[in-house]
C-alpha cells in the first residue's frame, strides 16, 4: 500500500467509530429509562459523562500528546473503547452505560487530538490540509448517520437485551481499527512544543494570546453553536412545528447528518480549487436564505395526517438542507487555522478547538431551547441569523490573519 494512504485510511476508520459511539447517546439514554429503571434526570446524566471526560483530558494531554505519539495515542484510545463495549455489553446496567460513555470521552480526545495533528504531518500545503480536514469531518457526519440506522437494525422487540449486540458489532471495529492503524506506517519525526512537560502547557495557554488564535476561538464557537442548536432541537421542531409523528421527526433527522456529511465532502473537493474564504462566505449567505426565505415556507406549510415519509410535502424536507451549507464552515476554518501554526502546535491548538468547540455547542443547544420555551418553536431557528452574521464578520479577520501569519512564515 503506498506510504502515508494507510495512515489516512486509518484516520477515517477511527472517526467513522467514534462517531456511532458519540452519537448514540439519546439511544442510550431512551434504552436507559425502558430497561434498567432509570428516570429523565439520572438518565440525562450520561451526556456529561461523555462530554465532561472529551473538555478535561483534551486540555491535560493535548499539548504533550506527541512526546507519547499520535499512533500510541489512537491506540490507546481504541483500546480503551474496546473495553468499554465488551463492558456494556456484558454489564447490561446502567453502571455500564456510564463507565461506557466516560470511556468513549476520555478516548475520543485522544483520538480527535491525534487526527486534527496527524492531518498536518499527511499534508503539504493549506489546500491539501482543507480537503482532508473536510473529508474526515464529512465521514465523521456520514457515521452519525449509521448509528440512526445501526443501533434500531438490533433493537428486536419483546427481547430487551437484543439492542446490546451492537456492541459486539462496534467492538468489532474497534479491533478491526487497531489492527489496520498498528500496521500503518506513520511519519515519527513529531516536533514537541516545549522542552519540558511543563513548558509543552504553557505553549497551549500562550496560544490563546495570539490574535489569530483568538478570532480563530469566536468563530468555531460562534459555529458550533448555530450547529448544534439546529441539531440538538431539528426533531422537536419536526414535531411540534410541522406537525410530524415522534418516529418520523427523529429520523427526519438524519437527513441533516446527510446533508453535514455531503456538505464536507464537497467542500473538500472544492478547497482544492478555491480559497477556504470565498467558499465559507457562499455558504454562510446561503444558509442565512435557508432560514430567512425557506424556514417561514416550511412553517406555513399546514403540513398535516403524516404517517410516512411520502406524506411529507417537499418544502418538509427543505430546512434540513441547510446542513449543506453550514457543513463547511467547521473543518475549513479548522484546517486554515491549524496550516498558519507550526506543526509543532497543531496538538496544544487541537485542545482547543475542542475545549472551545464543547462550550459553544452546549451554549448553542441551551439558547435555542430557552428561545423554544419563550418566544416560539416556530421562529426559535430564525434567530441563528445572528450568530451567522458575526461568524462572517469574524471570518473577515480570521482571513487577513491567516494571510498576515502565512506571510511571516514564508519570509
Amino acid at each position: 500500500m503506498k506510504k502515508g494512504l494507510a495512515a489516512k485510511i486509518s484516520l477515517y476508520i477511527n472517526y467513522f467509530v467514534f462517531a456511532i459511539l458519540l452519537n448514540s447517546v439519546g439511544i442510550v439514554i431512551l434504552k436507559s429509562q425502558k430497561n434498567f429503571g432509570v428516570d429523565e434526570v439520572q438518565a440525562s446524566i450520561l451526556e456529561l459523562f461523555k462530554d465532561l471526560p472529551i473538555a478535561i483530558v483534551s486540555f491535560l494531554v493535548a499539548s504533550f500528546l506527541p512526546r507519547l505519539g499520535y499512533k500510541k495515542a489512537m491506540l490507546i484510545g481504541l483500546g480503551i473503547v474496546s473495553f468499554a463495549c465488551l463492558a456494556m455489553y456484558f454489564g447490561n446496567s446502567f453502571t455500564a452505560a456510564k463507565l461506557l460513555f466516560m470511556s468513549v470521552g476520555v478516548a475520543f480526545a485522544l483520538i480527535k487530538v491525534s487526527v486534527y495533528a496527524t492531518i498536518g504531518l499527511l499534508t503539504n500545503t493549506e489546500k491539501e490540509h482543507n480537503a482532508m480536514m473536510s473529508n474526515i469531518e464529512g465521514f465523521f457526519m456520514f457515521g452519525i448517520t449509521f448509528a440512526y440506522f445501526l443501533f434500531p437494525f438490533f433493537n428486536t422487540e419483546g427481547d430487551p437485551n437484543a439492542w446490546l449486540n451492537v456492541y459486539l458489532l462496534i467492538f468489532g471495529l474497534c479491533v478491526a481499527s487497531f489492527l489496520f492503524l498498528f500496521f500503518a506506517d506513520f511519519q515519527t519525526d513529531i516536533e514537541i512544543p516545549g522542552a519540558n512537560l511543563g513548558d509543552d502547557f504553557k505553549q497551549m495557554l500562550l496560544l490563546m494570546l495570539k490574535a489569530l488564535v483568538i478570532v480563530f476561538v469566536i468563530s468555531a464557537f460562534l459555529f458550533v453553536m448555530i450547529e448544534q442548536g439546529i441539531m440538538t432541537w431539528l426533531p422537536t421542531f419536526n414535531e411540534r412545528v410541522l406537525d410530524i409523528p415522534e418516529n418520523l421527526a427523529i429520523m427526519m433527522t438524519s437527513l441533516l447528518f446527510i446533508s453535514l456529511g455531503l456538505g464536507r465532502m464537497v467542500a473538500g473537493y472544492l478547497s482544492k480549487h478555491f480559497s477556504w474564504f470565498y467558499i465559507l462566505v457562499v455558504c454562510i449567505f446561503c444558509a442565512m436564505a435557508m432560514v430567512i426565505f425557506v424556514l417561514p415556507k416550511a412553517i406555513n406549510a399546514n403540513i398535516t395526517d403524516v404517517q410516512s415519509f411520502t406524506d411529507i410535502p417537499l418544502i418538509g424536507y427543505a430546512f434540513p438542507i441547510v446542513g449543506l451549507f453550514l457543513a463547511p464552515i467547521y473543518p475549513l476554518i479548522n484546517s486554515t487555522v491549524l496550516s498558519a501554526l507550526p506543526k509543532k502546535l497543531h496538538s496544544p491548538m487541537t485542545g482547543l478547538i475542542i475545549i472551545f468547540s464543547a462550550l459553544g455547542g452546549t451554549l448553542g443547544s441551551r439558547i435555542i431551547g430557552y428561545l423554544f420555551k419563550n418566544v416560539g418553536a416556530e421562529t426559535a431557528f430564525s434567530y441563528t441569523v445572528i450568530p451567522m452574521v458575526l461568524l462572517l464578520l469574524m471570518l473577515i479577520f480570521l482571513y487577513r490573519l491567516t494571510r498576515k501569519e502565512n506571510a511571516i512564515h514564508v519570509s
